[in-house]
């Protein structure tokens, strides 16, 4: 299961329902994305690691302001309340990448007794979409210094936005966006995650309308998958996540379609995480759901962004989730 710590864990300060209640926002480029949030075994803290969106940089042309990005880093000592902005992260870039390489979703994952990211990785800076991506592991003993494994074949010339989690088969599955295939989202299976080469390509899992961003995580004897639709978050259940995922049906399946609104228009929650939190007062399973907003553009497509800069910006958010009715609903945020 993701974010699962070891029995030396230092003491965590449990994640708060209250987290991102003052958005997060990147010091640099004000443009923080992809947000993935994890517990420092070894300090206790919350770490944020997002794509650093260079959002308010002047000059730049198309979706160049997407390219050319490093990945940021925050910690919370509060669970969440406040955030300490730490620098990006070093050590990222694969050999042979062309430079200023571009850096994009990661996920953070417990394997054993070190954690393991999941990058996408471009090569050079585009105006437009195109070009090779590809995802790639790395490792860390402490969350600061990662050493590069290599990359995981995919047999797809454009995949990106991996998201990994232990399934109830007991095997680890690499769920991801494939551009190359209608944007819907694939996997692979592993038993050894931390080894690059072990990944063996399964198929399609989501089809239909376009998407990025999977996230599966477990709630309430169930496993959830949550994918951006660019209009909300969609979710699917699955008795073991191995297969079989069926969307759900209450409010179209969305969730996150209007936490914010701008010019009286609805400003959707995209690329999100998703982390377990304690039983509340009342029994209930919950979890915090992570996600980030454009607070000054309701549009659905980022090409059709207008020139005012303002619409590049972004900010980290949270709410809240729970299963009522055997339906993942949102209860906040």
């Amino acid at each position: 299961m993701r974010h699962e710590m070891n029995a030396t864990a230092a003491v965590l300060t449990a994640l708060s329902p209250d987290a991102f209640t003052t958005p997060y926002r990147d010091p640099v480029w004000d443009g923080p994305t992809d947000p993935v949030l994890v517990p420092d075994h070894l300090t206790g803290e919350w770490v944020l690691f997002y794509t650093q969106r260079r959002a308010t940089e002047r000059g730049l042309t198309g979706v160049e302001w997407v390219h050319g990005t490093e990945i940021g880093v925050a910690r919370s000592s509060d669970g969440g309340l406040t955030w300490a902005y730490q620098g990006t992260v070093s050590g990222l870039v694969p050999p042979g990448t062309e430079l200023p390489a571009t850096l994009w979703a990661p996920d953070v994952v417990r394997v054993g007794d070190q954690w393991i990211m999941y990058l996408t990785v471009l090569g050079g800076v585009r105006t437009d979409w195109t070009g090779q991506a590809s995802i790639v592991q790395l490792a860390s003993r402490d969350l600061v210094s990662w050493e590069y494994l290599g990359a995981v074949e995919l047999d797809s010339p454009r995949v990106i936005d991996a998201a990994v989690a232990l399934c109830g088969d007991g095997k680890y599955r690499l769920w991801y966006k494939d551009e190359a295939r209608g944007s819907n989202t694939y996997s692979a299976v592993s038993s050894s995650p931390a080894d690059p080469s072990s990944w063996a390509l399964e198929g399609l899992v989501i089809s239909g309308r376009p998407h990025e961003g999977p996230k599966v995580f477990q709630l309430a004897g169930w496993y959830w998958m949550i994918v951006d639709e660019w209009r909300g978050q969609a979710i699917y259940r699955s008795d073991d996540a191995a297969g079989g995922w069926v969307r759900q049906e209450h409010r179209d399946g969305l969730i996150l379609t209007s936490p914010e609104t701008y010019n009286g228009g609805a400003v959707v929650g995209r690329h999100a995480d998703v982390v377990t939190v304690a039983a509340s007062a009342d029994a209930n399973e919950r979890a915090v759901v992570v996600y980030f907003t454009h607070p000054f553009w309701n549009g659905k497509d980022i090409e059709g962004m207008t020139t005012d800069p303002k619409t590049h910006l972004s900010h980290v958010r949270a709410a809240v989730l729970e299963v009522r009715d055997g339906n993942l609903v949102c209860i906040g945020g």
